[in-house]
């Protein structure tokens, strides 16, 4: 097969139906989300079956329980999926949307309206979800989009995707709008990231190697963000036992996603306490911890830690613990092993938790909460596309007014330029 030509064509017609999708109503594109919901209910069984060919060949490969944990698809996640497709069909369109309209002297009206980027490529990994979320935003907004998963959900991928597209079909719509790279390949990467007069937008979602994989290749725009090395810092003016749960609930409820709590800092006033109160729980939940001396001191099931320990992204039970003196030097920990994904403070002190949330510079800054928030569906944006670390377009979790762009409109009544 001529894997080039193949991609290539995909894009034509990809870029081909974007043109006609951009125009549709609101009404259309809420219509073809919510029959993609029920059609995805509908055909639950067909997926947990193209579904269980994934898992298998995962557990056969090896893979960490964390890894096929995001690979799996349950009766509660096909549901989650469709009510995320409800979810994006009742959020306000921003296509057409005027964010600002000024008059020049001259009587000449100018200001910025919401428009579709056009066709925005998705290289992800093994999360089936993000077939329908991606689709779902990316359609609303009125984008096409061009999925390529990788080989570990490539039957369960495939499966949504089919299902998706057969609904654009059944309603007389470009199907091409939501388009599907089979090949696992990664030559078929490749050659889609060269596709520069065909894709608007690159947005990969995955582990660090993949996405530094695709700046490096890309011709095409990229927003990313590489890893989420996340923070929470239980201050000595913190709630020993809000920090508890919250702390607990960052590591433990879903270890496996960006979001979840990497590195722990305590205040050394509350941690002689803090460690020991929370040291069992986590004890009891598996999580493996490493620490500092001082953090060794208190709870000798601690393994040493290595510096290089803190840029670590675990995605697993895993956990760094590390006891500061005050909050510039856990900012200052914050500022130079983090990756500017999502950090929090516990405390009660509302200066000190104000100077956090000024001086951190990461996409999310949170107080008194976990980092488990940090989700484009939590904001109340619908589900997300991904989460960028940039800073230029789009920060933090994408939604639909992150996948559209802005053009200037103007409105004059015969004005010349003299």
């Amino acid at each position: 097969m001529d894997i080039a030509a193949y991609v290539r064509d995909k894009a034509i017609r990809t870029k081909e139906a974007a043109r006609v999708f951009g125009k549709l109503l609101s009404g259309v594109k809420n219509e073809a989300l919510l029959k993609m919901a029920e059609a995805l209910l509908a055909e639950a069984e067909t997926l947990k079956h193209s579904n269980e060919k994934d898992v298998k060949s995962a557990e056969k490969k090896g893979l960490s329980a964390a890894m096929i944990d995001r690979l799996k698809l349950t009766d509660r996640r096909i549901g989650e999926m469709a009510q995320g497709l409800r979810e994006v069909a009742a959020l306000p369109d921003p296509v057409g949307e005027i964010t600002r309209m000024w008059q020049r002297p001259n009587g000449m009206q100018v200001g910025r309206m919401r428009a579709p980027i056009g066709v925005i490529g998705i290289i992800y990994e093994s999360r089936p979800n993000v077939t329908a979320d991606a689709t779902a935003l990316c359609l609303k907004a009125g984008n096409a989009v061009i999925l390529r998963c990788g080989s570990e959900a490539l039957h369960s991928n495939s499966a949504i995707a089919n299902i998706l597209r057969s609904v654009l079909k059944d309603m007389d719509l470009p199907q091409d709008v939501v388009t599907y790279i089979e090949l696992p390949n990664r030559d078929a990467v490749l050659e889609m990231l060269k596709l520069e007069e065909y894709i608007d937008l690159i947005i990969p979602r995955g582990g660090e190697g993949l996405i530094r994989a695709v700046v490096d290749n890309s011709k095409i725009p990229v927003i990313k963000h590489y890893k989420g090395v996340c923070h929470v810092y239980v201050d000595e003016e913190a709630d020993l036992d809000m920090a508890l749960a919250i702390c607990f609930n960052a590591k433990v409820q879903r270890p496996g996603v960006c979001n979840a709590m990497e590195t722990m800092l305590v205040h050394e006033k509350v941690a002689p306490a803090f460690l020991l109160m929370i040291g069992e729980k986590f004890r009891q939940a598996g999580v493996e911890l490493f620490g500092c001396s001082h953090t060794q001191a208190l709870l000798g099931e601690a393994k040493p830690i290595d510096e290089n320990d803190f840029y670590k992204e675990y995605l697993d039970l895993r956990l760094n613990v590390r006891v500061v003196r005050d909050m510039d030097q856990a900012i200052s920990h914050i500022e130079t092993y983090g990756s500017h994904h999502t950090d929090s403070i516990v405390t009660k002190d509302y200066a000190k938790a104000m100077r956090f949330v000024r001086e951190v510079d990461s996409a999310s800054v949170m107080v008194n909460t976990s980092t488990r928030f940090s989700d484009g569906f939590q904001y109340g944006l619908g589900a997300e596309i991904g989460i960028s670390t940039d800073k230029i377009h789009a920060r933090g979790p994408m939604g639909l007014e992150e996948l559209t762009c802005t053009k200037f409109i103007v409105l004059g009544n015969g004005q010349l330029r003299t």
